[in-house]
């Protein structure tokens, strides 16, 4: 069993907490850039690692005065330090520590991110090999159409959420760069060697060039690879909440102890984890067309795209967290009525297996129309009334002049449909292949 996990670590990203210390470590790392290049005397260095700290209330309770952020950290840290803080920023705009840090908690975000897809991967390849050999039939356009086995959707969404996986993991690559180049991006007052120092030191790629702000298709890339990813956990929440529906009831979420569907009616088993995914998927879309917005910014830079970004970067992560989380627990869960499965696939009585007489016919030198028309009129009746395939079949002369009913016996049958099912595997989980 999947063991289910706090979403706190995610969370804790956010914070102003931690976002005021990651601004705290770009300026030591910038004073510590000024000493090696002796701007800085090392004393001086020295008494700052030794006394920059903060109190974060004190930073809240000063930005209400200075409506500044970074000003009211800066003064927050000038307070514990004395002196030597003038030495902090020097040569910096606040953009190059809000961009910078901004870079640091996404990647922190997403590389969570990564490690709960890994967590869904691992559960979808063991419900793929657990229903590898289980047959269903296949639905197009809520219709019946051929046979599948049940382990062909969690090999579905295993491959869609690898990619899923993969693109994330560009996201993360897109947005891994910092900036230290002052008011405008042209290293006015201060050296190109100063921001090489700071990005190394967070574990960035330097940006090879910006304004005053890293420009925001880096950041619509990372919040369309959350979107994507929200709408392919969307997909497996809407084919559960078809299979649960009471005249399919072939797989449902399981229903714990205690647990009530309806204040109203007791016997209601309601789908609500995957409702519930379902919703938090178009929360997470919409912020992309936010994210899509915040690219177009005037000249060197404006502030619209701030506080965009202050709502949909911990809102998209912190959901996309949860809804993981949740996934995960859902098809770890998830109840499957084969006998159900089994009973919805006779309901068409064999008419699954239409397409295998129509191509028979074909080969046996029927003209590809006639034989639709004789298959389509044998199949319409066959459904309406609730007759079986195989017998309205043997009874059209048309057929039994090209198929003998031993040829039709023969063609009709389910395992066929399967042969390459070891195929598809074998192509999904080959060995070599990153998992």
């Amino acid at each position: 069993m999947i063991e289910r996990y706090s979403r706190k670590e995610c969370t804790a990203i956010w914070t102003n907490e931690t976002k005021y210390r990651i601004w705290l470590a770009i300026e030591l790392a910038a004073c510590e850039a000024y000493a090696k290049a002796g701007k800085i005397p090392r004393a001086a260095l020295e008494r700052i690692r030794a006394k920059a700290d903060f109190d974060a209330a004190r930073v809240d309770e000063i930005e209400l005065v200075v409506k500044h952020d970074v000003i009211a950290l800066l003064t927050a840290v000038r307070e514990k330090v004395g002196p030597d803080a003038r030495f902090i920023h020097m040569g910096l705009t606040s953009s190059d520590v809000l961009d910078t840090a901004f870079a640091v908690q996404l990647v922190r975000a997403g590389r969570l991110i990564l490690d709960d897809m890994e967590r869904l991967l691992k559960v979808l390849r063991e419900k793929a090999f657990k229903y590898r050999s289980l047959p269903m039939i296949g639905r197009t356009h809520g219709i019946h159409a051929e046979p599948i086995v049940f382990g062909l959707k969690f090999v579905s969404w295993y491959e869609e959420m690898r990619r899923n996986r993969d693109r994330i993991g560009r996201a993360i690559e897109g947005v891994r760069y910092g900036k230290i180049k002052g008011a405008v991006g042209t290293y006015g007052n201060i050296d190109p060697a100063i921001e090489q120092h700071v990005c190394k030191k967070l574990g960035l790629n330097v940006e090879p060039f910006s304004t005053q702000v890293i420009a925001r298709d880096r950041h619509a890339e990372y919040f369309s690879a959350l979107a994507i990813l929200a709408a392919g956990i969307e997909r497996i929440a809407l084919e559960i909440r078809h299979l649960q529906r009471t005249e399919v009831r072939e797989a449902e979420e399981y229903f714990t102890e205690g647990q009530k569907g309806s204040s109203a009616m007791p016997h209601k088993r309601n789908p609500i984890l995957s409702e519930n995914l379902t919703g938090l998927s178009r929360v997470v879309r919409s912020y992309l067309v936010s994210a899509l917005e915040n690219i177009p910014l005037w000249h060197e830079r404006d502030i619209s795209h701030s506080s965009v970004e202050r709502i949909i970067a911990p809102d998209a992560t912190i959901l996309v967290d949860f809804m993981l989380d949740r996934a995960v627990w859902l098809i770890d869960k998830l109840v499957v009525h084969e006998d159900r499965l089994k009973a919805n696939l006779d309901i068409t009585k064999g008419l699954y297996d239409s397409e295998k007489i129509l191509l028979s016919l074909i080969d046996r030198g029927m003209a590809r129309e006639d034989a639709y028309a004789v298959v389509q009129k044998a199949a319409f009746a066959a459904f309406d009334k609730g007759r079986d395939f195989a017998d309205v079949l043997t009874a059209d002369k048309r057929v039994a002049s090209l198929i003998t009913k031993a040829e039709l016996r023969h063609l009709l049958g389910i395992k066929s449909h399967f042969r390459y099912v070891d195929y598809i595997y074998q192509q999904v989980f080959r060995e070599g292949r990153q998992a």
